[in-house]
């Protein structure tokens, strides 16, 4: 997917004062514009919301897409490269040691107090949710806004404000299994022999791969999030004994890939996203995001200011941001199946029934449309794994990067060699 959106944007200075402040001689149609290079995956890069936020400001988004290791490597090697970061909040714990990520001051984020307790508490419907891994909570403040540690308790800094989050389970194609899954541990079940698919990005896959050990009732994790060398010793095995075994027809690493897989029919149950089961259902077949009784292994993205950012491209960034939480961007993520970090003010820019189906569960009253347009889901039908406190009420861990990362990583290495 090409991200990179150059259009040429100019914003009018008001008055003569800015025009002074720039340092540029002022000129009859004196302008400046100001550009804001946006670091991220491609997930949220999208041309519809740099379009509107220009047309709302004047403020230009050049997209720099990378994938998620190239963003952490970024932020750590070369701060200067972008203005704003969008970033797992798992790779918080490589970067902000650096001190290359500057606090986010809360008091100039108009909603900071709206965003959800999911990321401040770590509770939805005031009930706490499953912790093991990089739960936001856990990484969301700072001490302050120089600090290069993550404060105990919620302060005035915030390390990253949330863009998209969302709980991912695994994806079945229904009419070719004919029977309930309920649980993990059907990835491996040889009934799937050659069948079944796992996500080949080690961070994640592993604990995809946790979540079957345990339902298979092998191994209780004291934290999925962070194995020792023990714990991803068992979980390889078990891997690359159901891989010898010719469990897998493949591992994938890309999004396209999962959604062909799934399509083909060649593979009917594997490690999936929800926008890839989405992707899979407008092309007229059958696939879901089966809820499991272990639930769901959570992740959330968030965005991110350079320590080295100052004036007008600072401002710019805050106005971005605020922009982001005030409602046009939350619902147009939520018609993609995500959720945003602040549901107030979504909810204003949803129609009644969008946010019906959407975020409390309930049969479509109308065709679900993607924000293109697209028919998503036909009136009468109900979003897999219900409502939005079904589904982030149901987390039982979070994507993290684990103190073992580099051990991980070789043993991963090892399964898919195998």
């Amino acid at each position: 997917m090409s991200d990179r959106h150059d259009a040429q944007r100019r914003l009018l200075l008001q008055g003569t004062a800015g025009i002074l402040a720039t340092g540029i001689a002022p000129a009859i149609h004196a302008q400046e514009k100001i550009v804001l290079r946006y670091l991220g995956t491609a997930v949220n890069q999208d041309k519809a919301i740099a379009d509107k936020f220009k047309a709302d400001t004047g403020i230009e988004i050049q997209y720099v897409a990378v994938n998620t290791d190239d963003v952490t490597k970024r932020a750590v090697t070369a701060p200067n490269s972008f203005d704003l970061i969008d970033t797992e909040y798992f790779s918080l714990k490589k970067i902000v040691p650096t001190g290359n990520l500057k606090g986010i001051d809360a008091k100039r984020i108009k909603n900071a107090d709206k965003i959800t307790p999911l990321f401040t508490r770590g509770e939805v419907g005031g009930k706490k949710v499953g912790d093991q891994g990089t739960a936001p909570r856990k990484v969301m403040f700072l001490e302050g806004e120089k600090s290069k540690v993550f404060a105990k308790s919620p302060t005035q800094f915030m390390s990253l404000i949330p863009t998209v989050y969302n709980a991912d389970t695994l994806g079945i194609r229904p009419d070719l299994i004919k029977r309930p899954i309920e649980s993990w541990k059907e990835l491996l079940n040889p009934e799937f022999k050659g069948k079944a698919a796992i996500l080949n990005i080690p961070s994640i896959g592993i604990m995809d791969a946790a979540m079957v050990v345990e339902a298979m009732g092998l191994y209780k994790y004291p934290d999925k999030g962070n194995m020792t060398k023990k714990e991803i010793d068992l979980t390889i095995k078990t891997l690359i004994e159901a891989k010898k075994a010719g469990q897998f027809r493949s591992l994938w690493k890309d999004f396209n890939e999962s959604v062909n897989l799934m399509a083909s029919g060649e593979v009917v149950i594997q490690s999936m996203w929800s926008p890839a089961v989405t992707a899979v259902r407008t092309k007229g077949l059958a696939c879901t995001f089966q809820p499991l009784k272990e639930g769901y292994r959570a992740w959330a993205a968030g965005f991110g200011l350079p320590a080295t950012l100052s004036g007008k491209k600072l401002d710019a960034a805050y106005e971005f941001i605020n922009w982001f939480l005030d409602g046009w961007a939350g619902a147009y993520l939520n018609r993609q199946g995500y959720y945003s970090a602040v549901l107030e003010t979504a909810k204003a820019k949803m129609e009644p029934y969008e946010w019906a189906y959407w975020m409390e569960g309930k049969p479509a009253e109308k065709d679900i449309k993607a924000p293109n347009g697209q028919v998503l889901e036909k009136a009468g039908k109900v979003r897999d794994g219900g409502s939005y406190e079904q589904r982030m009420g149901g987390i039982a861990c979070w994507n993290a990067i684990m103190d073992e990362n580099t051990y991980m990583v070789q043993k991963w290495n090892e399964f898919v060699a195998a």
